[in-house]
């Protein structure tokens, strides 16, 4: 006789068939998260609450889905079989919501990441495009944490470097690529560099240079900054306070007075010059990214948006001279 390793549908014999989804959603939170004090936080539940949807959605598979000790949190085996299971359950609930509901009754909340740059351009276009759709912003600071936020259902749509996530948040994304973003770099403005109207990446060699090391919000962003620095022989900065808005982040850089690593279209700050970095030119791959399934006039909005402005100003194009790490260069390609 066949096992349930085998056999899917064993999972459905020994449960409930009508298992709650509020279930599947916290069992698929813990398993994320591996901590049931976050994934509370993350569904908006008190901790006494999900630790009670775990034990029923265990009651009802006969099956213990996670050990718990009091230092850590795991899946057993029939937790990561049950896994993928749930979250396909969870994605085709989310895509039947959509499919009879009329997404333009709802904002559509938009993250940003930070404003006065490309993404904000975008958001700007579709609203243009769709000016019957209320585009809502956000400004989360870092894919990592957007992309968590998404899933979540919080956020609808994200941009940021998707290469830099963890593939199994990536597969239920959607992706678009918007622009090649030439790098920059954020000096003080009396910052020996600051005089050039440009700063070559071997000036940097030796220099210590912030990229948002210690922010879980920006993982992404830090893991490419060391592949970039580990060429050129670039210090990452230790981790510093969390900054949260321009004013604060601005105090912390100030007061420790390292260069940041940016992009071109970063907005000035006072006492701070943005110079553009070359040889080579260092590239961001900035991506538009959603949640798979989901449907809103918006979000079609902000993707024409994206392809119009990329072929009006060349976003799209590469430079010769540039340098983008080979998965980033991928993923920009097999997204177009």
């Amino acid at each position: 006789m066949a096992s349930s390793d085998d056999d899917p549908s064993a999972w459905t014999r020994s449960a409930d068939t009508h298992t709650d989804p509020r279930l599947l959603r916290a069992f698929v939170a813990v398993a994320e998260e591996l901590h049931f004090t976050r994934a509370a936080a993350r569904l908006y539940i008190a901790q006494q609450a999900l630790s009670r949807d775990i034990r029923r959605l265990e009651r009802e598979l006969g099956a213990e889905l996670f050990v718990r000790t009091t230092r850590q949190v795991a899946l057993t085996a029939d937790g990561e079989r049950l896994l993928p299971y749930a979250r396909r359950v969870l994605d085709a609930h989310a895509e039947l919501a959509a499919a009879f509901a009329d997404p333009a009754a709802r904002p559509l909340f938009v993250d940003l990441n930070t404003d006065g740059m490309a993404a904000a351009r975008v958001l700007a276009r579709a609203r243009e495009l769709a000016p019957a759709c209320e585009l809502m912003a956000r400004f989360e600071s870092g894919l990592t944490w957007a992309a968590g936020e998404i899933l979540a259902g919080r956020l609808d749509v994200s941009f940021g470097r998707a290469a830099g996530l963890d593939p199994g948040v990536r597969a239920r994304l959607g992706m678009q690529p918007v622009r090649y973003e030439p790098m920059a770099v954020l000096l003080p403005d009396d910052h020996p560099l600051a005089a050039r109207e440009t700063v070559a990446l071997g000036d940097l060699a030796g220099e210590t240079v912030y990229a948002g090391d210690g922010n879980p919000r920006t993982k992404e962003w830090t893991d490419f900054a060391r592949l970039l620095f580990a060429e050129w022989g670039i210090e990452l900065a230790p981790p510093v306070p969390l900054a949260i808005g321009v004013a604060e982040f601005q105090r912390v850089m100030a007061k420790d007075r390292n260069p940041v690593l940016a992009v071109v279209d970063f907005p000035p700050m006072p006492g701070t010059v943005v110079r553009p970095l070359v040889r080579p030119v260092p590239l961001s791959p900035l991506l538009l990214v959603w949640r798979k399934g989901l449907r809103h006039p918006g979000l079609d909005a902000l993707r024409e948006a994206a392809a119009r402005l990329g072929a009006e100003e060349g976003w799209m194009v590469r430079p010769g001279d540039s340098w983008l790490p080979g998965p980033d260069a991928a993923l920009m390609l097999e997204s177009g």
